[in-house]
């Protein structure tokens, strides 16, 4: 065998092989989860501007949808952490599927209710199962070979993601948006009670039917995943207290730095897919649309940023056999700013094309920055895995401030507000290129001096 292929054959091993055993059932079980919590962040972006509609609210209100969504990761990554280093990864994968299956379900005393804030619960709860599996589903990713190929590994796992994604887009579009009552917000603003209870029932009736869908083929995978012998690679406990592992966490600059630059880029993704809708809903109004048409046709560019931002994700996990991750994570950040000063500066669909090609800048930098922080991490690594979990608290702090800027209606150089509030997503980007900058300078430049 020439030099070539044995070089080949031992990336191929080290990437889902460790001391001679397969993890290939197990990952792509534990990868069928990706695409799961894809679906469930996408088809609820969409869910802003619907919530909003039919109970008769602002942009703000309607944002608490986020808030409750991404404050379950934050509140629960922890207790996640903490299970699965008693028991074991797949024990965490179970629970956080369970939660997930339950919150869905929830989904239905919450329309016989017919207020928004049940709905708020259920999504929390949903998510605290989200956040046990991904605290759970990353690092047992990272475990299943190499560390050499860990970041391979996260981002060929998370390629799967965005394929849940694009199909909580489509849902959200064809199942829930198309199907809702026509009537526009101004005039849903004149009915009488008794008509808008009406209009409302009808509307929530649509938009849970996905969600108690989601439910009953998550209870199917909870029962494969059960029935599937998991290897138990990663799953010895370290037996360290919390604490311990906290303060040698914190002492570490690379983690530290990590835990931050998720924040920022999580609060930058949640914004960008969730406000695309109203970005481009004034657009088209502006254009002639009526609300719904131009809602629709929104989420369709929506969808068309999934797409690329899919086909981004399998084209950076192969530059990154060439390109170190921090150097290529700094790359796409800078793009990411640009991008987002075309989204700021063009009052046409010139800027809803910018908001599109964020989404390419995107795909690499979740699982990038994940893999990068918890390089080094040892017997630390669930524990620092649950860190960067918790830093998915940036998708439930950042679109709020958003929500607000655009239900302000302030306005910059003449630029309108929906406009002017993507000012956040830059920042957030700036911190992120910042972080890969430092990343390649530690791994790289710095090794030469040892």
């Amino acid at each position: 065998m020439s030099e070539e292929k044995l070089l080949l054959e031992n990336k191929v091993n080290g990437l889902l092989k460790k001391d001679g055993v397969s993890f290939l059932i197990p990952f792509i079980m534990i990868t069928a989860c990706f695409a799961l919590w894809g679906f469930a962040n996408d088809v609820t972006s969409p869910m802003v501007k619907a919530f909003s509609k039919i109970f008769r609210m602002s942009v703000t209100e309607g944002a608490l949808v986020q808030v409750a969504f991404y404050l379950g990761y934050f509140v629960m990554a922890f207790p996640a952490a903490l299970f699965i280093q008693r028991y074991s990864f797949k024990s965490g994968v179970m629970i956080g599927l369970g939660l997930y299956a339950i919150g869905a379900l929830l989904f239905i005393p919450a329309k016989e209710m017919g207020i928004y804030y049940p709905f708020l619960f259920a999504y929390f709860i949903m998510t605290c199962g989200l956040s046990f599996l991904e605290t759970s589903c990353n690092p047992f990713i990272y475990c299943m070979g190499s560390e050499d190929t860990a970041t391979q590994r996260l981002n060929l796992a998370q390629a799967f993601n965005p394929m849940g994604c694009l199909a909580g887009l489509y849902v959200a579009m064809q199942g829930i948006q198309a199907k809702m009552s026509p009537m526009d917000t101004a005039t849903r603003n004149t009915l009488t009670d008794a008509q808008f209870e009406l209009v409302k029932s009808h509307d929530l009736a649509v938009l849970i039917k996905p969600y108690v869908f989601i439910g009953a083929v998550i209870v199917l995978l909870l029962v494969l995943i059960r029935v599937t012998k998991m290897p138990k690679n990663g799953d010895t406990h370290s037996g360290k207290p919390l604490r311990e592992s906290l303060r040698e966490l914190l002492r570490i600059k690379n983690y530290r730095e990590g835990v931050i630059a998720q924040f920022f880029y999580v609060g930058a993704q949640v914004m960008c897919w969730t406000f695309i809708i109203q970005y481009g809903t004034r657009v088209f109004m502006e254009e002639g649309m009526d609300e719904k048409t131009a809602e629709i046709l929104s989420q369709k560019y929506n969808i068309a940023a999934m797409v690329l931002f899919t086909c981004s994700r399998f084209v950076c996990t192969w530059f990154l056999k060439y390109i170190q991750p921090g150097r290529l994570l700094s790359i796409l950040a800078i793009a990411g700013i640009a991008s987002v000063i075309g989204v700021m500066v063009f009052t046409d669909r010139n800027g809803l094309y910018c908001l599109v090609l964020v989404s390419g800048c995107m795909s690499l930098m979740f699982p990038t920055i994940y893999g990068i922080a918890l390089r080094g991490l040892g017997d630390n690594v669930k524990v620092g895995g649950a860190g960067l979990i918790m830093s998915i608290l940036g998708g439930s702090v950042f679109p709020p401030l958003q929500a607000l800027i655009i239900d302000s209606g302030v306005t910059v150089f003449g630029l309108p507000s929906t406009n002017v509030s993507y000012v956040l997503p830059l920042i957030c980007f700036l911190v992120v290129a910042i972080y890969g900058h430092r990343a390649f300078v530690r791994h790289n430049i710095l090794h030469l001096f040892k």
